[in-house]
């Protein structure tokens, strides 16, 4: 469910006109609902009931502060994959990073210092190489670093390629089979502290049958190590639960909880999800202005103002975002178009082959289910000035990030 609706023929986000924000702050704009984003957490965290559990919302989706700090206030931990992301944290959350876990495969050692000084939670560690890194940034610093292998239990998470991480191809994680030596050889090294197990297997999931059978796998290794006397705390199970774009049916978060819970009943851990996609994804839309319509002898296009600089998802992924009528018309019958930004890219097509009504230069469009990996995965490329952000709150809206000045573009650089 989300709060963005129509009004007598017009989109609202709660009880704020769409047009009304985009008449004044301006287009490219992502728009967020409070109410989506707060709802979206309240409903995860109820699915798991009286389960031991942490919600660390998953940074990478969306990094805004003021998204954190609402997080944060929710009773969110976070999901970190980087110092920049630390840094944003701990301004969000008043310095809070008791519960942040830290993943990815190439953290620094100055990363990892500079989580040990802030006390977080667990780094899910994904190499030998890392593991004995982080060993040595603890030791020169008199600490115990607190982690969890990330293992990879080889399942096929059934989603895009590109965001399947659970695969013996993948980058991500350590080989299931590898992971019990590399717990047995911590015990040696006097910086580390075993207090977790680790798994994620993709992201956008849609089926729970790959879930279930990673974290069988998964539960069993963390059984079999507290057998073997690990005082393991933590069983990391991951994110990735995916959101309706088109015609997605995902598991509910109770369906999902249900399947998690049944998958390591028995462990006795405290349960750690890392939730990005399913918090922010239809929490946010993009709004963007129709520059020119244009005809070839095989296709129709509307160029808007957005481009895959903005939302790079649909050029990446293939993914698929719905395109609505900030203002609804009846000026003629619908027809099949492509939505295309300025970009001088071929690639730059934020949704092709859509039924859509006749628009004209000067209307608004807005992109929806564009919470998720929109503005934290937009760039500067054409040397276009990045969106502008707003949150709504009920009747009220503020900009969250102003849009970005011509001498932003080269801040940094020596002409």
């Amino acid at each position: 469910m989300n709060h963005f609706a129509y009004k007598r023929g017009a989109l609202f986000a709660e009880d704020v006109p769409l047009a009304e924000i985009a008449n004044a702050v301006g287009t490219p704009t992502y728009v967020y609902s409070t109410a989506t984003l707060t709802r979206h957490v309240k409903v995860m965290q109820q699915a798991f009931g009286h389960t031991p559990h942490l919600v660390c919302y998953s940074v990478k989706a969306n990094s805004n502060l003021a998204i954190l700090r609402l997080l944060h206030e929710a009773g969110c931990g976070f999901d970190i994959v980087s110092g920049g992301e630390l840094a944003r944290v701990r301004v969000a959350a008043r310095a809070d990073t008791s519960r942040v876990v830290f993943a990815g495969v190439g953290k620094t050692a100055d990363e990892m210092a500079q989580a040990l000084d802030a006390g977080i939670l667990l780094f899910n560690v994904e190499s030998e190489e890392e593991l004995l890194l982080l060993d040595k940034v603890a030791r020169e610093k008199g600490v115990r670093a607190p982690f969890g292998i990330r293992v990879n239990p080889h399942v096929d998470a059934r989603t895009h390629r590109h965001i399947a991480t659970g695969l013996k191809t993948s980058k991500f994680g350590v080989p299931f089979e590898e992971a019990r030596a590399l717990y047995q050889r911590s015990r040696r090294l006097k910086g580390l502290w075993a207090r977790g197990l680790d798994c994620h297997i993709g992201s956008q999931l849609t089926d729970s049958a790959p879930i279930r059978a990673a974290l069988a796998r998964v539960a069993g290794l963390y059984r079999a190590l507290v057998a073997q006397g690990f005082a393991l705390q933590y069983l990391d199970i991951g994110g990735g639960l995916g959101i309706t774009y088109k015609e997605e049916t995902p598991p509910s978060p109770a369906e999902y909880a249900r399947v998690v819970v049944e998958a390591t009943r028995g462990t006795g851990a405290t349960l750690v999800l890392e939730p990005g996609r399913v918090v922010v994804g239809n929490a946010g839309v993009l709004l963007t202005r129709v520059l020119y319509r244009k005809k070839t002898p095989t296709r129709s296009f509307v160029i808007v103002d957005a481009g895959m600089n903005d939302l790079i998802r649909p050029a990446l992924y293939e993914a698929h975002h719905e395109v609505r009528p900030v203002r609804r018309h009846s000026r003629g019958r619908t027809g099949r178009v492509d939505v295309v930004g300025p970009i001088c890219e071929s690639t730059d097509v934020l949704a092709k082959d859509r039924v859509l009504a006749p628009v004209r230069p000067g209307d608004l469009l807005a992109i929806l289910s564009a919470g998720a990996y929109g503005m934290s995965m937009a760039s500067n490329y054409n040397s276009r000035r990045r969106p502008a952000e707003v949150l709504v709150n009920g009747d009220a809206w503020r900009v969250i990030r102003q849009r970005e000045l011509y001498e932003d573009l080269w801040r940094g650089e020596t002409p």
